[in-house]
């Protein structure tokens, strides 16, 4: 251990004395290493403090946009679009799936920052998957207003008619210049119908007739054939082959009529059923009165009017991509 420091104090004489030990006092000792420590925890606790601030900046700056929960066609995140601009395109791009099998789908959201639109829209692609599964048919139209870009992503089995070429020409001549103008439900409206019009011209698998129950407001019009065939076809099916197998055949000719005028394969199980049960027990109510009989279908109509007012509520809510996978095809713009 080395000794202390020490010092020769001379003495009055101007002789040296033996060196001796440097004393410093305590209470000045204690003073110095408690201000030594309150500025070392003053800087300290700076640092941590801008540490924390560049640590929470970094974090928030690299956080990706969730990807909205696909409640719909048309998923509109910045309220650009009324109820009613909803509702219209909504019901376009849900008859051409039912007539095309394509699924399209539009969503607006504020911004994709940090990440850019590409990045962005591949990931909503990959989580909603758009378009029938091994047939991957779907496109979707993304927009963010604030950053003023927008894409089309388009799925594999669209890349041949939803080329990139076609796509960007979709966004430069039809979409962006009403954007300009700040019509944006009109662009969004026509460039979706230009896409509709490309994808109608490509050979795709015929869509399923599959049971579709939220089209049973579709029955209203039905309603006088249903009720002609259940009373006169149905009294001439019934006198030749009895009365089960009569109304068996009576169903099955009105369930038959339905599909061809609909398209539905639900509306017309459903007529054929009514078809049947009308024919089952025409003759067991000799009383009843043709008139009482279309009251009373009548009054069936317009519980299913109300079932239209309910379905186009559960229609948003209950739509969902059909597995389609995408490979990032597709154009990007900007106004």
């Amino acid at each position: 251990m080395r000794a202390p420091p020490t010092t020769v104090i001379p003495r009055e004489g101007g002789e040296s004395s033996t060196p001796r030990p440097l004393r410093i006092p305590l209470a000045s000792l204690e003073y110095w290493i408690a201000r030594s420590s309150r500025a070392m925890t003053a800087t300290l606790w700076r640092a941590m403090v801008v540490f924390a601030l560049v640590l929470g900046w970094a974090f928030s700056a690299s956080a990706d946009v969730a990807v909205p929960q696909l409640t719909g066609r048309v998923v509109d995140r910045t309220g650009t679009l009324s109820s009613s601009d909803i509702a219209v395109l909504s019901q376009k791009l849900s008859d051409f799936e039912t007539r095309k099998g394509s699924q399209l789908a539009v969503l607006i959201v504020p911004t994709t920052d940090p990440e850019t639109i590409e990045q962005f829209s591949i990931r909503v692609a990959e989580a909603w998957k758009i378009g029938r599964k091994k047939v991957d048919d779907g496109a979707i139209l993304v927009v963010a207003k604030n950053d003023r870009h927008l894409r089309i992503e388009v799925g594999y089995g669209l890349e041949g008619a939803l080329t990139d070429v076609t796509s960007r020409r979709i966004i430069d001549e039809v979409i962006t210049p009403k954007f300009r103008d700040g019509d944006f439900a009109g662009g969004i409206s026509a460039g979706v119908e230009r896409m509709m019009r490309v994808v109608n011209g490509e050979p795709l698998p015929v869509p399923s007739r599959s049971v579709n129950f939220a089209n049973l407001d579709e029955i209203g019009p039905l309603a006088p054939v249903v009720l002609f065939a259940s009373l006169v076809v149905g009294g001439f099916l019934r006198a030749l082959l009895g009365r089960l197998l009569g109304s068996v055949a009576t169903g099955s000719v009105i369930a038959i009529l339905a599909l061809l005028i609909i398209g539905s394969a639900g509306v017309a199980l459903l007529a054929g059923i009514i078809g049947f049960v009308l024919s089952f027990i025409a003759d067991l109510f000799p009383a009843s009165t043709g008139s009482s009989r279309g009251g009373s279908w009548s009054s069936g109509s317009s519980s299913g009017s109300s079932w239209s007012s309910g379905s186009s509520s559960s229609d948003n809510g209950s739509f969902s991509g059909g597995g389609g996978s995408f490979g990032g095809g597709g154009a990007s713009g900007s106004w």
